[in-house]
């Protein structure tokens, strides 16, 4: 088997990748702290057509080189808004009727293999600090928490480790 050479994978135009229908799901940062998982959620965005991601608190927003390492350009394609408060944001994506989860370990949370999407429904993500998670007054904002289930020692995954495993989840969910 040969490896693909880049000129051989079909790529959208920045151009192409803006008209293109959109995964009607919004990732939203709550004071993230590192560039690089910013910039690596930006490219997985890409990758899977997110229609936004709210960069909220002190989540860094570009231009900003150490985004632009690990995003390589996603931050030109994937459309995003910054919010000062993640509740604005979370307050504003409600108003216009998506469903929001906070990714997050909580009492009564839904394992991100359970939940039961809707194709005609509208979702936004919440993903938190890598110290502190979501913001409890923003999980209590929410819809419900999704919870990725782990069996190691390690309870917990990088931010931009879990927002791939989440897009990845809601891209198969809502295009099958």
């Amino acid at each position: 088997m040969r490896k693909l050479a880049i000129s051989e994978l079909p790529r959208l135009s920045v151009e192409e990748f803006k008209q293109t229908d959109k995964l009607p799901l919004v990732v939203v940062l709550d004071n993230v702290r590192s560039q690089h998982n910013v910039g690596a959620v930006f490219r997985t965005s890409d990758a899977y057509l997110i229609e936004s991601v709210y960069l909220c608190g002190i989540t860094a927003v570009p231009p900003q080189p150490e985004i632009h390492k690990s995003a390589l350009g996603a931050e030109f394609t994937v459309d995003w808004r910054y919010f000062a408060q993640t509740s604005e944001a979370v307050a504003h994506l409600k108003s216009e009727g998506y469903t929001v989860f906070a990714i997050e370990q909580a009492e009564q949370s839904l394992h991100l293999n359970d939940i039961a999407l809707d194709k005609n429904a509208k979702y936004a993500v919440v993903l938190g600090n890598e110290v502190k998670g979501v913001q409890q007054s923003v999980v209590d904002q929410c819809a419900h928490c999704i919870e990725l289930p782990q069996f190691g020692t390690k309870h917990s995954l990088n931010v931009s480790v879990t927002a791939g495993i989440v897009i990845w989840e809601f891209y198969k969910a809502l295009t099958s």
